[in-house]
């Protein structure tokens, strides 16, 4: 027999709610172009393609980060079931072989996150088809073969020409298609746009869209040619973040571009390259404009190097926010690689410093996850410290997202016993992404479950709240006398 406690009550006079809980994103990047971070090989079983999933992902609960971004398009491929282009060679080691038994990396990193209360924010290249990293030969479907005077050889590389249509709507509906098929928390594009320049004997090689410009200036075409090139990106991100709102308007559209606007702004920053001259990326402009939920420019470089000073980039992009979206800067934590860079781990945690005494910023993206978990140069410990607090995703309340409506909590113990389940009831329980639970005795947890394990204890609190598609949290509901069962 159950003894059912109802004693969700939402704090009155006497009975203090708890301290919000902390705000900052806490994220990593998860790559898979050359393997870099999953899987760990290509033609690897499901099974051990399940367990290092769930060990990135027990990584980051132990460390309380609270997001992964996930590549699943590194080049005009998938690492999910597409419509459009092949599976990855990435997972299987054959361009267009499906994982044993249905298996989907994509679903199961979804619902595995979410679990440990972990949001997934899926990570794609608009316009590389192709990382010579891939040995194996490409598919019939793949899109360099689909579509081949609109896919270019420059350098090492194929890339796909952004100013053709073709290549416009193909990446424009494989984006959507993965925004309507899947239960994301976010779409996320980083600073390949036009490729970066390829020198050979010491002269930048343009990159070869002839045939795409020349249509361009038949057709009464008046922009020049760079002009006409960020055009092209600039029409794309627009398109991109109005089509996710028009779908899923609570999933967060993301932007990680190349750190520095351009040499020389803000004043004593320099860089090797110009992303709006040479990447035909006006990143400021969709910035500004709120073309996105959130702006992570990878601000690799450490505080003391002053021609790209972390802390002058910082507070510069900080103040070009007019929209007050988020502002959550990506770090270069894998240079704490003793073989490629041997920043201290400090490097990484006093920047994470700065970014919380900054006035608009609000958690930062580490690259790469691979890092976190062999723990270079003791990196992965330096977290555990300064992630000490757990914290939720900063809510986005320009978002619309349903309402879960009221909470209603049970606590079902078994005659006699002290431990049993703590329930959890919405009016509407897909509105809810997370819940949140919390005890006097600081543990905290956050997951989708409704149900979690409670203990009666003599004296203390435990509360709940729902946490929906937006961030936004509930009010708490009270519970005396109990506590999260470690």
């Amino acid at each position: 027999m159950f003894g059912l406690l109802l004693a969700a009550t939402m704090p009155q006079n006497g009975h203090s709610a708890p301290p919000p809980a902390m705000e900052e994103f806490r994220a990593a990047w998860v790559a898979t172009v050359d393997n870099i971070d999953y899987p760990s090989k290509p033609g690897l079983p499901v099974s051990q393609m399940k367990a290092e999933m769930d060990a990135i992902l027990n990584r980051c609960a132990e460390l309380n980060m609270n997001a992964i971004i996930f590549q699943v398009r590194p080049s005009a491929d998938a690492l999910y079931q597409s419509s459009y282009e092949p599976w990855s060679w990435y997972l299987t080691g054959q361009q267009g072989k499906a994982p044993e038994g249905g298996f989907d990396p994509l679903a199961y990193t979804i619902a595995e996150s979410h679990k440990r209360g972990i949001e997934v924010h899926v990570w794609l290249n608009p316009y590389r088809a192709l990382h010579p990293a891939q040995t194996g030969p490409v598919t019939e479907d793949h899109i360099s073969v689909t579509a081949p005077n609109a896919v270019k050889k420059y350098g090492r590389f194929l890339w796909m020409d952004p100013g053709e249509k073709v290549i416009q709507d193909r990446s424009f509906n494989v984006f959507m298609e993965l925004v309507e098929k899947y239960d994301l928390d976010g779409i996320h594009i980083d600073d390949y746009f036009y490729p970066y320049p390829v020198t050979e004997a010491g002269k930048k090689v343009d990159f070869p869209d002839d045939l795409s410009w020349n249509a361009y200036v038949r057709g009464g075409g008046r922009l020049s040619r760079g002009d006409w090139r960020r055009k092209n990106v600039d029409d794309f991100v627009k398109r991109v973040h109005e089509g996710v709102k028009k779908r899923k308007s609570w999933v967060k559209f993301g932007i990680s571009p190349f750190g520095i606007y351009r040499p020389g702004v803000p004043e004593g920053i320099a860089a090797g390259i110009d992303q709006y001259d040479e990447l035909y990326a006006d990143a400021l402009k969709w910035y500004r404009e709120g073309w996105c939920d959130y702006f992570t420019p990878q601000l690799y470089w450490p505080i003391a190097q002053t021609k790209q000073s972390f802390p002058v980039l910082l507070n510069w992009w900080a103040s070009q926010n007019p929209k007050k979206i988020h502002l959550w800067p990506g770090q270069f934590t894998s240079r704490t690689n003793p073989n490629d860079g041997n920043w201290l781990a400090s490097e990484v945690t006093d920047q994470i410093k700065l970014v919380r005494e900054s006035d608009g910023a609000s958690g930062t993206v580490h690259f790469s996850m691979k890092a976190i978990q062999r723990n270079w140069n003791g990196i992965g410990d330096a977290l555990q410290k300064a992630y000490a607090t757990p914290a939720v995703v900063p809510p986005s309340p320009w978002m619309k997202a349903p309402n879960p409506g009221k909470l209603e909590v049970t606590f079902g113990s078994p005659q006699g016993q002290s431990v049993a389940w703590l329930q959890c009831e919405v009016a509407t329980p897909d509105a809810v992404r997370f819940y949140l639970y919390r005890d006097s005795e600081g543990r905290f947890q956050r997951t989708s479950a409704s149900q979690v394990r409670a203990e009666k204890v003599s004296t203390g609190w435990l509360t709940v709240q729902t946490i929906d598609k937006a961030g936004r949290i509930s009010e708490p509901a009270k519970l005396e006398g109990l506590r999260l069962n470690p």
